[in-house]
């Protein structure tokens, strides 16, 4: 896999219509700086905004992934993206005149051969991977999706099944296993499809209003007399003769592969898993994929590569079971000695709806507050005890944000608070805090200290997060 970023050498354009919004659209790629990005850019809009390419950006998934910014959208870009990925382009400028990518043949290749045809353009800034060091999955049950991403050593591969349960198509698989080797020629040609029973609901539903029989392959999945099928294409504008065909695909269309569906749905997934934002070092494993799962999957390793970038801004070295050592932790908090009460991050997880975290305080002899609580018994002062756990909760928060190191913590109140044994010289506090609730920029999380496995205190709090200036 390529060491450095790359962008294209020159600018170039393609021209044509959206496929949903039938929209006269073109599309225009120019060579961007090192860390741009990928980013679409409405210059038919005032002000050209820009929409970067990442998924916090995706605002619809009907039939297609649509990102949305600064009031602007760009519809279907997943054959964009997947051009752009499986090229190896890190960086580009992506101008738009309509708010939908022209769709050429229904496939990435009219982007592809644009992009080739500008050349490419290696960078000095080094490429950032989302490695992939465990297994992360991702199901959906009702649709039967069931995704996963595996440890692959400097290599980005992807494996796709698919299976409508419908005898027109049947069961179908194809991998990928080199971007360099296979992309070009084996993958960006595979057009997209749709089953002829959708065609009217996807029309009636403002949907394929570009569509032809030129960017896209109708499957046949039911019979019709000649008199519904000439009603079906004047609805839709098809002025050619149409024929239900003897291959499963409507007037006789020849698939460009034996399964080209099941490749168009890997370009597909290729391109919306270039919504993590990263190249990836991966084995991807995808059944019954589609946009809204593939979107899912995508946040899920958008989150886990916001992780893996924190803990490589603030942590100074590796430390085996640690997540942030004390160095990284005066780096994000604003607290100092003697205020600084945690030592270690042990833990941490941002998956929205199992937030938590996992920190470590070595109690000493020589702690401040030693000197003046029980000096002949020493005891940590509860309060003490409720305030490292509170830090610990501040890291959760902090690392939930951009620029943490600007930020600060506000707790707003303490509820339920317990202490169940004293805390003395020698101990190790282990603190746990759960996200409870969160509005806006308010939250709630619920902690635990524990020493050797025994509850010392809890406590519930109700915390805010501000800007420091």
């Amino acid at each position: 896999m390529r060491s450095n970023q790359r962008t294209i050498r020159s600018t170039n354009r393609f021209e044509g219509v959206g496929l949903h919004t039938g929209n006269a659209s073109s599309i225009e790629f120019h060579p961007a700086p090192e860390n741009y990005g990928i980013r679409f850019v409405r210059k038919d809009i005032e002000g050209s905004p820009e929409i970067p390419a990442i998924v916090d950006f995706v605002s619809d998934i009907s039939r297609g992934t649509t990102l949305a910014n600064d009031g602007a959208s760009v519809h279907t870009v997943e054959h964009v993206l997947a051009a752009v990925v499986g090229l190896e382009i890190d960086n580009v400028r992506i101008e738009l005149t309509a708010n939908e990518p022209p769709i050429g043949d229904g496939s990435a290749e009219p982007y592809v051969s644009t992009l080739m045809s500008a050349g490419f353009e290696e960078q000095v800034a080094a490429r950032t991977y989302l490695v992939i060091d465990e297994a992360i999955s991702y199901s959906n049950e009702p649709k039967g999706v069931e995704m996963v991403a595996l440890p692959l050593a400097d290599d980005y591969r992807m494996t796709v099944m698919v299976d409508y349960h419908n005898p027109a198509l049947g069961s179908q698989h194809t991998g990928l296993f080199s971007l360099q080797k296979e992309f070009v020629t084996e993958f960006a040609p595979a057009r997209t499809f749709c089953f002829l029973h959708e065609v009217e609901m996807l029309r009636e539903g403002g949907l394929i209003r570009g569509g032809n029989l030129d960017n896209a392959i109708v499957i046949v999945d039911r019979d019709l007399d000649d008199a519904e099928l000439t009603r079906i294409s004047n609805k839709l504008g098809i002025t050619d003769s149409v024929i239900l065909g003897t291959n499963g695909v409507l007037n006789n269309r020849q698939l460009r592969y034996k399964n080209e569906p099941a490749r168009h749905k890997l370009l597909d997934l290729l391109g919306d898993l270039a919504l993590v934002g990263a190249p990836m070092q991966a084995q991807i494993l995808a059944a019954r994929p589609g946009h809204a799962s593939n979107v899912e999957f995508a946040r899920k390793l958008r989150k886990l590569f916001e992780k893996k970038s924190l803990l490589k801004k603030y942590t100074s070295a590796s430390t085996k079971n640690v997540i942030f050592d004390i160095e990284a932790i005066e780096r994000i908090m604003p607290h100092r000695y003697p205020m600084l009460l945690i030592d270690r991050i042990l833990e941490m997880d941002l998956e929205e709806g199992s937030r938590r975290i996992v920190g470590l305080k070595n109690v000493t002899y020589n702690e401040p507050f030693f000197m003046g609580h029980f000096p002949q018994k020493p005891v940590m002062p509860g309060v003490l005890i409720l305030e490292a756990m509170a830090q610990a909760g501040g890291m959760l928060l902090l690392n939930a944000v951009e620029e943490p190191e600007k930020k600060l913590i506000f707790f707003m109140s303490i509820d339920k608070a317990k202490f169940r044994k004293p805390v003395i010289p020698g101990d190790q506090l282990i603190f746990e805090l759960k996200m409870m609730r969160e509005r806006g920029k308010t939250f709630q999380m619920s902690g635990t200290a524990t020493v050797d496995g025994q509850l010392v205190s809890e406590a519930e709090f109700m915390a805010a997060i501000v800007d420091k200036e």
